[in-house]
């Protein structure tokens, strides 16, 4: 089995539902849009989405500027598939202190949902959740004491049934086809990875 996934056999959905990438001020750039590019590779819905209060702009950790999508206030997770989270700081910070999405995450930790993060967001958006409590997780070496409870790995990607953990910047194209290996399975990953070169 490839080492961008690590968890179980995933099940193959039959009915594409969206996921969505959150960017704030200060988001890690490749960890952000490697995701969205890997994800519509494989046919799957993904949009930006932008928590930045009245914009869609969002400028980078790297001064980077993106045009999200939507704006938060704008989507419905009833039907997500994944929320993604990047790194990046002050980005994962600013992701934290964003009520209305952590209240989002912790609706789709508790319905069972899928949530991937990557880099700092581990640590600083999904540890004080709880979500990565008593469960296998990797992130950015020294933001481990976010998720006290967490059970970390030094692996560059960590996939468990309900959550994907990434180290960091180099990790992103194999964090992204975890992604896409834990919806439409290993197989299909293994494809859009040779089709991009990835070296096993």
């Amino acid at each position: 089995m490839p080492d961008y996934f690590s968890g179980p056999n995933p099940l193959i959905f039959t009915q594409m539902q969206n996921s969505y990438v959150f960017l704030a001020d200060g988001f890690e750039e490749v960890e952000a849009l490697t995701p969205v590019d890997v994800l519509r590779r494989a046919g799957m819905a993904v949009q930006t989405v932008s928590i930045m209060p009245g914009r869609t702009a969002v400028t980078g950790a790297h001064g980077v500027k993106v045009e999200a999508d939507l704006e938060l206030d704008a989507i419905d997770i009833k039907f997500a598939e994944w929320l993604i989270l990047p790194g990046g700081m002050p980005g994962a910070e600013n992701l934290a202190n964003c009520r209305k999405l952590t209240d989002l995450i912790e609706h789709q930790h508790k319905q069972g949902g899928k949530i991937a993060a990557i880099c700092a967001s581990p640590g600083v958006v999904l540890g004080p959740l709880g979500v990565l409590d008593g469960i296998d997780a990797t992130g950015y070496p020294g933001f481990e004491k976010g998720a006290p409870h967490a059970q970390w790995q030094g692996s560059s990607v960590v996939a468990t049934p309900q959550v994907v953990t990434g180290k960091g910047p180099a990790a992103a194209l194999r964090f992204s086809l975890a992604l896409v290996a834990q919806s439409l399975g290993v197989a299909f990953a293994d494809d859009i990875a040779a089709a991009m070169q990835v070296e096993k």
